[in-house]
């Protein structure tokens, strides 16, 4: 055996609890790729571009998947907590590992106060007089407590938000394809398949509209690389990774592009308005009794998913950095229920400030904090990707052991990606809405450098990359 196998086989040996069985994993999986961005934020999307946001959803569900076989090759090749961070820091040099692993954080602290706003616009639904910063912070408590006890409770948590939530989507499907084909219920009499082109066809207002759609489409597909977070506390990671990735294909056809079409079909695209969820308003259409009481009380439960996923990976994520010696030693530190319980805590500190935002502009926290995790989510997919394509040369040249999950088309799907994900950035960065992000990353860039450049100060050795002597080896 190789010494990078040596490693290999060593790497996921953090401390961490392997408290997360095959269906837990399945789900957290299955749970991330269906969140906010497709309960909330495909009501202003679908008011952007009409049903052509059907074909938006498909297409990044493309580019995602590309991504994720990128990831689970990396994976596979050497499963480690953290992973985007230690692939940067790997094959990219130390620096990248450092700015990776903050912005991951980042991503999650801004998607977590996201998540927490989305939550206290639902309950507005039942109680419209309790203000949206109370619903926020109860929320914000209940799910650190609940993260700090154990990742098995975590798991078991996410486990059953997310059943909520694949429940609830089928049934909407179900039901949709009942009223399109046998016309009951209130929408009976205008459900139909040409809805989806009858009104100022397939592309209303444009294909500029639609492609600009893109930077809030990409949002909704942040958390899908969650798995990766997961690999250090999995129960089998060869196993569950590899099918936690290859069922992505059916969940995006099923829950983005099946959903979208079916509500599109039952209820004209110009119903749709930003701010409120389409499934929402498809049972209100259908006139089920009590149907959008339910469904609200189910993209609640989605909202709290993916900011309870959110405390859990920015933890780990701190820990990991601490690890590496670029954040305080104190993260390094594992509860006595084999949590890191400082890293969660500073985390919920920095989420609390979406509180904050709720109490002092609330119609405009979640378009605010949606722009920027999506400039970090987008960051932390290009490390991905060129990480996988900088692997994929030493797999070539034989300096790396290649990995049991080596993705379809080599290093070209990864490309695409990349090139994908670029042109996103630029239609962010041409939308005058969305581009406070980029101001907003390149101050965080800054801070960033003078981080690091504080850290080489103080440990000169922080940039060396260690182990590269030894991958040169190989072969």
């Amino acid at each position: 055996m190789t010494s990078a196998q040596v490693d290999t086989d060593q790497a996921p040996e953090e401390g961490y609890e392997r408290g997360l069985g095959s269906r837990q994993v399945q789900m957290i999986a299955i749970g991330g790729a269906i969140g906010v961005g497709l309960f909330l934020g495909a009501g202003a999307n679908i008011a952007k571009a009409g049903p052509s946001i059907i074909l938006m959803y498909a297409l990044a569900g493309v580019i995602i998947f590309f991504i994720m076989r990128a990831l689970g090759e990396l994976l596979l090749y050497r499963p480690v907590s953290g992973s985007f961070a230690e692939y940067s820091r790997e094959f990219l040099g130390p620096f990248f590992g450092y700015f990776t692993g903050w912005t991951y954080w980042l991503m999650w602290v801004v998607t977590g106060m996201a998540e927490l706003t989305a939550a206290a616009i639902y309950i507005h639904y039942w109680f419209p007089d309790i203000p949206q910063w109370v619903s926020a912070l109860v929320f914000l408590v209940l799910l650190f407590v609940a993260n700090l006890i154990s990742v098995k409770l975590f798991g078991e948590i996410e486990f059953w938000f997310s059943m909520v939530k694949v429940t609830a989507i089928i049934g909407m499907i179900v039901i949709g394809i009942g009223v399109i084909t046998f016309g009951f219920s209130q929408a009976g009499d205008t459900a139909a398949v040409s809805n989806l082109w009858e009104f100022d066809g397939f592309f209303p207002k444009g294909i500029g509209s639609s492609l600009m759609t893109l930077q809030g489409v990409m949002f909704a597909y942040l958390a899908v690389e969650l798995v990766g977070v997961t690999a250090g506390e999995s129960e089998n990671p060869e196993k569950t990774l590899p099918k936690a990735i290859n069922t992505l294909p059916w969940r995006i056809a099923l829950f983005y592009v099946g959903a979208l079409t079916v509500i599109l079909a039952v209820v004209k695209w110009t119903e749709f308005a930003e701010g409120v969820s389409p499934f929402v308003e498809a049972f209100a259409v259908i006139g089920i009794p009590a149907g959008a009481g339910i469904v609200n009380f189910v993209v609640l439960t989605a909202a709290l998913s993916s900011c309870n996923s959110g405390m859990y990976s920015t933890g780990r994520m701190l820990r990991t950095l601490a690890d590496n010696g670029e954040a305080p030693r104190v993260f390094n530190k594992l509860s006595s229920t084999k949590t890191p319980a400082i890293g969660i805590s500073v985390s919920v500190v920095f989420m609390a400030i979406g509180v904050v935002l709720n109490y002092l502009v609330p119609e405009k926290a979640f378009g605010y904090v949606t722009s920027v995790a999506t400039a970090a989510g987008i960051w932390t997919w290009l490390m991905i990707l060129i990480s996988h394509v900088l692997y994929r040369r030493k797999v070539v040249a034989g300096r790396l052991p290649a990995s049991s999950f080596p993705a379809p088309g080599g290093s070209v799907c990864s490309y695409i990606a990349i090139a994908f994900l670029l042109f996103v950035t630029c239609l962010i960065a041409y939308d005058a809405d969305s581009r406070i992000c980029l101001y907003v990353m390149a101050g965080w860039a800054v801070a960033l450098g003078i981080g690091w450049a504080v850290l080489k100060s103080r440990n000169p050795k922080i940039t060396e990359r260690p182990g590269e002597p030894e991958f040169e080896k190989i072969g």
